[in-house]
């Protein structure tokens, strides 16, 4: 089944984007003002198994610090569609590096509760081109920089 209409494309687009990128600043509201992000690494990050795993201390203490950063802000360009594919794919790599932890953790991680359903709205929207998401700041963009 494919969507043929621009309009109804436009919304696809638009409802998945919103959901993503909500599901992503509700989670970096949470770890950065409410949890906080040295806590975050702290928590999460600096536990077994990562400290006696091959990963360094640093990386996992910059990586739990700045995850939660990322999260925020790119989940806020995908909500409101700016710079979008640029924030797809940064919150693409935060899934790969969180599946890799997961992982490391539990070999048998249950990955279609959180990551799979995010790695596919990011996938869906990264098939779409800017101008097929209307209802976005880099469309109007596009389209302002286009008249010109």
């Amino acid at each position: 089944m494919t969507i043929s209409k621009p309009k109804e494309k436009a919304f696809a687009i638009l409802f998945v984007r919103l959901i993503l990128g909500l599901t992503f600043v509700q989670a970096g509201i949470y770890k950065i003002f409410e949890l906080g992000p040295i806590e975050h690494a702290k928590k999460y990050f600096l536990v077994e198994p990562y400290l006696s795993s091959f990963l360094p201390l640093w990386l996992l203490y910059i990586s739990g610090i700045i995850i939660p950063i990322v999260e925020l802000i790119a989940g806020s360009l995908v909500l409101i569609g700016f710079r979008a594919r640029e924030a797809l794919v940064a919150l693409g790599v935060i899934l790969v590096v969180v599946t890799f932890g997961h992982l490391l953790a539990d070999p048998f991680f249950d990955l279609h509760r959180q990551i799979f359903v995010r790695l596919s709205m990011i996938i869906f929207l990264l098939m779409f081109s800017t101008h097929e998401d209307f209802f976005s700041f880099d469309a109007l963009r596009s389209y302002t920089r286009n008249k010109k």
